[in-house]
């Protein structure tokens, strides 16, 4: 009998630690059965106390009456399936007649401790049809990809949301978006797993990095073109324009708009042509767009506005010719100036980390989900690459990206050097790589200078 008490103490002890150092390895042996059976003993009493049941039908009613039995108890959501995940649990549930999607919803959080989970969310799959995610800890604490996703062409797994399930940034859905975040958020480690995910692809990256180039400078072996001032951002962003232009006109002598040609083959954006006349697509990525809107001096100022009516035009018009818009920054609102806030009514999908103030996530979700703007400013100084990603479409998702160094992003960025398109329009910014590091550059007082 001691031999056996002794070994359930350690396997307990063993189960702990294993929940606490391993969530991931707890929740695959342990956790998720555990889970499928206390959802399941506690579901009935869980969806009555959660006012999910509806009344029973009144022919059973009737009939009871009419047998003398027991009046039938209220009927809870039908439990279609439920399947385990490496994060959680997924089930799916019929709705009753005259329940709706948002009472499952308003009752997440409920559902959330009645079934000891670490969190619930629920989308409408189709009428009448309920999806409830489940997760089994917290996913975003430590950051773990799934070995295997879903990439497709300009579509990239950049992060990891709270239900488990990975969060893409996908080009052809939403072509432009906007990336805010305080110093220390996180924002860099995003846009720096953003490059390693596109690095594969058959994609022109061009970027703009007011900040002398030190954040893209490293990655510059998988940049077709790269500015490092506002002088040169402008020179860039006039040759994409040109660039739009030229494509324009590919895509108008390619139409193929006479009668014999079936509709679905007429050509209105660079991915209705052939493969051989395609252009490569362009991602802009653009660092910091308040050093492109700031100005001191009138000359500045006719420069930041000749980026400013650039970057609106890529925006406005852009997509169809391929050409694909991420700005990043602190803050972007009205103060920057005039083009601003036209710019950002552009870019659809919006992410922002920690940010400093309420303004500057309402700058980010103000105007397309509300909601998301309580979410923004509860992130945690201390939760780097935490962020709120959200679209025009309302919905929004806590997301986190893996950690990824500069080291392993310019290792990717080097290996796929090859793949880096010659653009005859940006070939006079190409970067230029030197074979070896210049000698480095002492940044310390001259202690030696004396009167």
């Amino acid at each position: 009998m001691t031999v056996y008490a002794v070994s359930l103490v350690l396997v307990a002890a063993a189960v702990g630690v294993l929940r606490w150092r391993r969530p991931a390895w707890y929740w695959l042996t342990f956790g998720v059965t555990l889970a499928v059976l206390r959802v399941l003993v506690r579901y009935r009493s869980v969806m009555d106390a959660c006012g999910l049941t509806v009344p029973p039908a009144r022919w059973r009613l009737a009939l009871a009456r009419a047998t003398n039995r027991p009046i039938p108890e209220p009927r809870s959501p039908c439990i279609l399936r439920m399947r385990p995940t490496r994060t959680g649990l997924v089930m799916r549930i019929k709705l009753r007649p005259g329940q709706d999607a948002f009472d499952i919803t308003a009752a997440s959080d409920r559902l959330r401790h009645s079934f000891s989970m670490y969190g619930v969310t629920s989308r409408e799959v189709r009428s009448g049809v309920v999806e409830l995610r489940m997760t089994g800890y917290d996913v975003l604490k430590r950051v773990r990809m799934p070995a295997e996703t879903d990439p497709r062409p300009m579509r990239v797994p950049v992060a990891l949301r709270q239900d488990g399930s990975v969060h893409y940034r996908d080009y052809r859905a939403i072509p432009h978006a906007l990336t805010l975040g305080a110093t220390e958020s996180g924002k860099s480690v995003y846009q720096r797993h953003l490059v390693a995910g596109l690095a594969p692809m058959d994609v022109a990256l061009v970027g703009i990095d007011c900040k002398q180039g030190v954040e893209l400078y490293p990655l510059a072996r998988r940049f077709s073109a790269l500015a490092d001032d506002a002088d040169t951002a402008a020179e860039v962003l006039d040759a994409l324009v040109s660039r739009m232009e030229s494509i324009y006109q590919l895509i108008r002598s390619q139409q193929r708009i006479t009668s014999d040609v079936p509709d679905a083959e007429i050509a209105a954006d660079i991915w209705d042509l052939p493969d051989d006349l395609r252009p490569v697509p362009v991602v802009v990525l653009v660092d910091e767009v308040a050093e492109l809107a700031l100005y001191a001096s009138k000359d500045e100022e006719k420069r930041r506005d000749r980026i400013i009516t650039a970057l609106v035009r890529l925006a406005q018009l852009g997509r169809a010719a391929g050409i694909y818009l991420e700005i990043c920054g602190q803050r972007f609102g009205s103060e920057l100036g005039k083009g601003i806030t036209m710019l950002r009514a552009q870019l659809t999908g919006r992410t922002a980390h920690r940010v400093n103030d309420e303004t500057s996530a309402n700058m980010a979700f103000g105007d397309i989900a509300p909601d998301a703007v309580l979410a923004a400013i509860q992130i945690p100084a201390e939760m780097r690459g935490l962020a709120i990603a959200g679209d025009s479409s309302g919905g929004w998702h806590r997301i986190r990206a893996p950690r990824t160094s500069l080291r392993q992003a310019v290792n990717i960025c080097n290996r796929y050097a090859d793949r880096t398109p010659v653009l005859p329009e940006l070939a006079a910014f190409r970067p230029v790589l030197y074979a070896s590091a210049a000698a480095p550059v002492s940044l310390a007082k001259a202690s030696s200078v004396t009167a």
